[in-house]
């Protein structure tokens, strides 16, 4: 059973590329669960609960260690997501009891640049160091520690904006999809890094069908 969380072991050669199993089905799940995000359905979080423990153990395999401290993140997140889209105050509520799409407001705006720049300094840092820090845990060097630590925490602030289901926070998925692409290809994960190739097309349907869901909001009979 060990094994089969090993990113060396096997699951099938794809044009030369070889899969192993925690890539495929991390990325299956991952896909999944962002594609039901995007259709506003509450179980993306339960989906996304089995992609944060696959990740989290691929990560560490890969010397990703941001990425893969961001998915102890997201398995709090996605209890906190799927507990807060199921209980919406009641003028939060939508035609499914579930909570309303909403726009952000401009000081959440500013907050997100400012902590993403602070954030990924500080975050990077620290990364950069771990192998110096805790030598037995961290054998080998973080990889592309502040590029890494952007992705997350621009990750942690719009998984935040998507718990409030704030329509921007797809616009930063956006952004974040499309810098984990080049990493992960970078890193040599190459079907994580088509994964989030495959992210930046469905963000980008999430975002659409997300403001379309808002003005449906001023449709509906009172």
């Amino acid at each position: 059973m060990k094994e089969l969380f090993n990113v060396n072991n096997e699951f099938f050669n794809l044009l030369g590329y070889s899969m192993s199993y925690i890539e495929f089905f991390g990325v299956l799940s991952g896909l999944v669960a962002v594609w039901l995000s995007a259709k506003a359905h509450i179980w993306s979080w339960p989906v996304g609960i089995i992609n944060v423990i696959l990740s989290f153990i691929l990560y560490y395999q890969v010397q990703l260690y941001p990425d893969m401290f961001l998915q102890a993140f997201f398995f709090i997140t996605n209890i906190m997501g799927w507990w807060r889209w199921s209980h919406p105050k009641p003028e939060e509520a939508d035609r499914k009891d579930e909570l309303k799409v909403s726009y952000m407001k401009r000081s959440q705006l500013i907050f997100t640049i400012a902590t993403t720049i602070a954030g990924t300094l500080l975050l990077g840092n620290f990364a950069s160091r771990l192998h110096e820090w805790f030598p037995l845990v961290f054998s080998m060097p973080s990889a592309y520690p502040y590029v890494d630590s952007f992705i997350m925490v621009m990750s942690i602030i719009t998984t935040f904006y998507m718990i409030q289901k704030k329509i921007e926070c797809w616009v930063i998925w956006i952004i974040v999809d499309i810098v984990a692409t080049f990493l992960y290809y970078i890193k040599g994960i190459k079907f994580y890094s088509f994964e989030y190739l495959v992210f930046c097309g469905i963000a980008a349907f999430g975002l659409w069908h997300w403001i379309r869901e808002y003005k449906s909001y001023t449709r509906q009979t009172p």
